[in-house]
């Protein structure tokens, strides 16, 4: 369990700097998902602070993200409680984004212009150097960045929104799949073929090994759950 958290902002391997409040939700989350925080466990807002040497504002704003991916309900005059989630009900996630995503790709290998085909190679870069490195925070970062980069390339607005509502249910549990034994690995070689099938113009073998990459992450995440 992570006891303290320097004030100040870190960085990813893009220079950008994390936020206290990213850090903050980062560490919750992978005790929830670890089962340190167990289902129901009060989370105060002071006592988070204290515990991080932070001000309540970060706290409140990282429980606020963990309230979006559904890692802990915000109950009116009740506070925060983690959030009752069966695996049944995370691997139905999964399975629809999966869909979701699947489709994202197929539909931006035709219509990705070169910079933004440029942009995808620049993020699989960056996020095998943090793979490299084991550095799952910055690779969990250039990972969003990655899918994001995918959903904007659609030039489908409304497809891009839903994608990025679906994928902010399901952050936390994405995060903690990069966790399990070579999953860091295993999730750039994936990226690697769905860049491979875009490169080739082939929008459904792209959509097939996208669909496949985000069930092997549900995979991942339910063995790093038995395993704890």
């Amino acid at each position: 369990m992570v006891d303290a958290i320097e004030d100040g902002a870190s960085e990813d391997t893009e220079g950008e700097p994390l936020l206290l409040s990213e850090r903050i939700r980062n560490a919750l989350t992978d005790e929830i998902a670890a089962g340190e925080l167990l289902p129901g466990a009060a989370l105060d807002e002071q006592q988070l602070a204290n515990r991080f040497g932070a001000s309540r504002t970060p706290v409140r704003e990282a429980l606020r993200q963990l309230a979006v991916s559904g890692l802990v309900d915000i109950r009116p005059r009740r506070g925060v409680v983690v959030a009752r989630m069966t695996p049944e009900r995370v691997m139905e996630m999964f399975e629809t984004v999966a869909e979701i995503e699947a489709l994202c790709v197929r539909l931006a290998t035709y219509r990705m212009t070169p910079a933004e085909r440029g942009r995808l190679l620049e993020l699989h870069d960056e996020a095998s150097r943090a793979a490299e490195a084991g550095d799952v925070d910055a690779y969990d970062g250039i990972n969003a960045a990655f899918h994001e980069a995918l959903y904007n390339a659609t030039h489908n607005e409304f497809l891009a929104e839903q994608a990025i509502g679906l994928r902010g249910r399901l952050n936390g549990f994405r995060r903690t799949q990069l966790r399990h034994k070579d999953r860091l690995d295993r999730s750039i070689a994936e990226h690697g073929a769905i860049l491979a099938a875009i490169a080739e113009g082939d929008g459904d073998t792209a959509s097939r090994r996208m669909r496949a990459h985000m069930l092997n992450a549900a995979i991942a995440l339910r063995r790093y759950l038995e395993d704890r």
